[in-house]
């Protein structure tokens, strides 16, 4: 009887034991059937040394809290992996975000949470399999006609909503392009920076491609130099450069407030106006871009979430000294102009919390929702409405200022 030769194991999981990893286990063996094995930390180098690990597609290192202390030793698995070209997934419980760093800068090329979601482990399989050879940042030198242009003091917006839903990323989408298409004569350098590093939707708005370039760009902004932000930037109709958030959902602690300034700092050499989209959330770098920023526009709608939320953020900005004067209030959706009732909310809700609500946003409708939904900004796909009209009236009254104050200077 001829026997058939075992297939050659393809991928392996690498555990301190991979019984704690049982959701693990059954995926593995539903994508890669029996050309998978095991092995724990102390075999992993010794086994990756051998020739059978010439087989190996990629391994997928899975670790807890428990392993942290490990870190050194995880960390030279994953170099030696690399050294390879072995593809290291990295499936994670409960590791903090400072480990999670160090071990994706030190090559793992995907990141899974572990309980994995559905489908997802194949999902990273199958980017591993179709990604290209990688290419380093600072290996490529721009030509001339690709380099960034150069302003010298570019002005820094930020755009924060006090809730889910109020528009921000819209404002911030829109405001950015009112901002590039407000000199015909003379156009301005505009730069949108998406800072929602878990669901930041800015690509979708405008519809560009997310690139492999940022995570690394962020995972790394000490190497930082014109080359790489021009390598992360993506272009949008010839005058917006965007920065779109990461591929893959990071935890917003994965960068600090010294990325956040080397990151702007370098974009405001490059650009007249940065426009960044800030997560609703407040972290620990809110205070850099707030004090990076010229103005914060905060969002927020006529009703009890915001109005919560909006003594909220008052109180803990006001508690640490931090500049609340820089924040300008938007109102989405507000009341119109024939509305009594609703102008008279708006002034209660401005009395009773103690703010101006300094732009009042009407309602886009239909039209906005289907805007992003089509990757355009409200000025492609409906001039004429009312909130792009709004948006346009206040891009223009701060390039317009802007421009004073530099022919004052």
């Amino acid at each position: 009887m001829t026997q058939t030769a075992p297939n050659p194991i393809r991928a392996c999981t690498i555990s301190r034991d991979v019984q704690n990893f049982d959701l693990l286990i059954e995926d593995m063996e539903t994508v890669m059937g029996d050309a998978w094995g095991d092995l724990g930390f102390a075999e992993a180098l010794a086994f990756l040394a051998q020739p059978e690990a010439e087989t190996l597609e990629f391994v997928a290192l899975a670790m807890d809290a428990g392993d942290e202390e490990d870190l050194a030793l995880l960390t030279e698995i994953i170099t030696v992996a690399h050294d390879k070209d072995i593809k290291c997934i990295l499936i994670a419980e409960d590791v903090s975000p400072a480990s999670l760093h160090q071990l994706l800068r030190k090559g793992a090329d995907e990141f899974v949470p572990y309980p994995l979601p559905e489908g997802e482990l194949e999902a990273a399989i199958g980017r591993l399999r179709a990604a290209p050879e990688p290419v380093h940042a600072t290996a490529k030198t721009p030509k001339p006609s690709e380099s960034l242009p150069k302003s010298g003091a570019g002005v820094v917006l930020a755009v924060q909503g006090l809730a889910g839903g109020t528009g921000a990323t819209t404002l911030a989408t829109n405001l950015a392009w009112e901002l590039a298409i407000a000199d015909k004569a003379k156009p301005p350098q505009v730069c949108l920076i998406d800072l929602s590093l878990q669901f930041g939707s800015v690509a979708t708005f405008l519809d560009l491609p997310r690139r492999d370039v940022v995570f690394e760009m962020w995972s790394d902004t000490e190497r930082l130099d014109e080359d790489m932000l021009r390598q992360a930037l993506v272009t949008f109709e010839d005058k917006l450069r965007v920065l779109t958030a990461p591929t893959d959902v990071l935890p917003l602690d994965f960068i600090n407030s010294e990325d956040i300034k080397r990151v702007i700092e370098l974009a405001r050499q490059h650009f007249d106006y940065i426009v960044i989209d800030m997560p609703t959330s407040l972290v620990q770098w809110t205070e850099a871009v707030l004090n990076a920023c010229q103005i914060y526009f905060a969002t927020l709608e006529l009703d009890m979430r915001s109005a919560q939320n909006c003594q909220r953020i008052k109180r803990a900005l006001q508690s640490e000294e931090l500049p609340f004067e820089k924040l300008r209030f938007c109102l989405n959706r507000a009341p119109k102009f024939t509305d009594l009732t609703g102008k008279s909310r708006v002034r209660r809700l401005s009395e009773n919390l103690d703010i101006a609500i300094d732009i009042q946003l009407p309602d886009g409708g239909r039209a906005a929702a289907q805007s992003a939904d089509h990757g355009l900004p409200l000025a492609l796909s409906a001039a004429k409405n009312p909130l792009r009209r709004e948006i346009a009236k206040l891009a223009k009254s701060l390039h317009d200022l802007g421009r004073e104050e530099a022919e004052a200077a």
